[in-house]
């Protein structure tokens, strides 16, 4: 760095770990030894860290904090997250060999926001891109292995004919080459017949990208593919086709189901919570059923809990988990683990 003369930028991921690293009985951690630098204007330096690593570790130490302009790197819309994606696609189709159409990164912003909910964006975002990408590469590169000899025979000639040139042979380039494009034409052709009777595409589109967010999160493809608008205007008619009657129950949950696809509700809290009021037998835990079924396609996305069996005060452990320092810490809620593990599901 002194030899640099200052034309250097220091970038240190994770700065909290600074704080307090290598102290002991008679040294001063690292935080302190960058300090006299920092001060001096000789280290040109950036940091890294999560808000809540700021509050916690580098807010308490004011000399280290006043060596740094604090920059909040607010996640980025969805729109943001699109351009983004543009920019990197050159570099993920040249490693991958498959082409990204703009369909599939917008699908890749959109459906990355709507329903991985533990990650950011564009981080879930590119992702869902390179897995994508990555699955498809593995499809095409398990051809069968009289394609695999014809590829690994056009390699060998190229490498040859490269060979034949730096030696002057040109007659010998010339005839290896003359095999080695009629050889490539017949690779060509057994090559797209065989990704066209696997149905194998070498891009990645929309329902590529679907389908690892199914996989990711438990949600069928179709309901994802499905188009939101003509799904809920019709929200009401499908959920009668399971409960007869309860119409002013029903018309409730779905005007609070198109108030958060519209936008109107707080990102932080639940589409809605409901009390279904009325004798046993009348369809409450059916509308549930049918709920779960209409948003999500199968009725294993929700989640029971009879509070019966959480009467006593203790009982409450085992449906959130019991506090730190207690026996099945470790081991989570039956409520806190189900939705932690699948987050889009109805809680009954």
């Amino acid at each position: 760095i002194e030899k640099a003369k200052g034309e250097i930028i220091l970038f240190i991921d994770e700065l909290h770990t600074l704080v307090g690293a290598g102290a002991a009985e008679g040294a001063i951690d690292a935080s302190n030894m960058l300090k006299p630098a920092l001060a001096r204007g000789d280290l040109q330096c950036i940091g890294a860290t999560t808000l809540d690593e700021y509050r916690k570790h580098v807010e308490k130490d004011g000399a280290l904090e006043r060596r740094f302009q604090p920059i909040f790197v607010d996640e980025p819309s969805i729109e943001e997250t699109v351009e983004i994606l543009k920019g990197l696609r050159d570099r993920y189709e040249a490693f991958h060999g498959i082409k990204i159409t703009d369909d599939a990164l917008k699908a890749a912003a959109e459906l990355s926001s709507r329903y991985i909910s533990d990650r950011f964006l564009p981080d879930k975002a590119v992702d869902l891109i390179d897995e994508a990408c990555s699955k498809a590469r593995i499809e095409i590169y398990s051809m069968p292995d009289d394609l695999k000899r014809l590829e690994q025979r056009l390699s060998q000639l190229t490498k040859e004919g490269q060979e034949a040139v730096q030696a002057t042979d040109y007659e010998r380039a010339a005839r290896l080459k003359a095999e080695s494009e009629q050889l490539r034409e017949e690779y060509t052709r057994g090559r797209e017949q065989w990704m066209r009777e696997r149905g194998i595409d070498d891009k990645v589109d929309v329902e590529d990208i679907a389908e690892i967010v199914s996989r990711w999160t438990g949600i069928p493809i179709t309901k994802m593919l499905e188009t939101e608008k003509e799904k809920l205007l019709k929200m009401e008619e499908r959920i009668h086709e399971r409960v007869v009657d309860q119409h002013e129950a029903v018309v409730a949950v779905s005007d609070a189901i198109r108030r958060s696809r519209s936008g109107l509700k707080d990102p932080n809290r639940p589409i809605g919570s409901f009390i279904f009021i009325g004798p046993t037998g009348v369809g409450k835990t059916e509308l549930a059923k049918a709920l779960a079924e209409f948003l999500f396609d199968t009725e294993d996305a929700l989640v029971r809990i009879d509070m019966s069996e959480y009467m006593e005060k203790h009982s409450v452990a085992r449906l959130i988990g019991a506090p730190p320092g207690y026996v099945g810490y470790e081991e989570g809620g039956q409520l806190t683990e189900a939705v932690r593990r699948r987050p889009f599901r109805i809680v009954l």
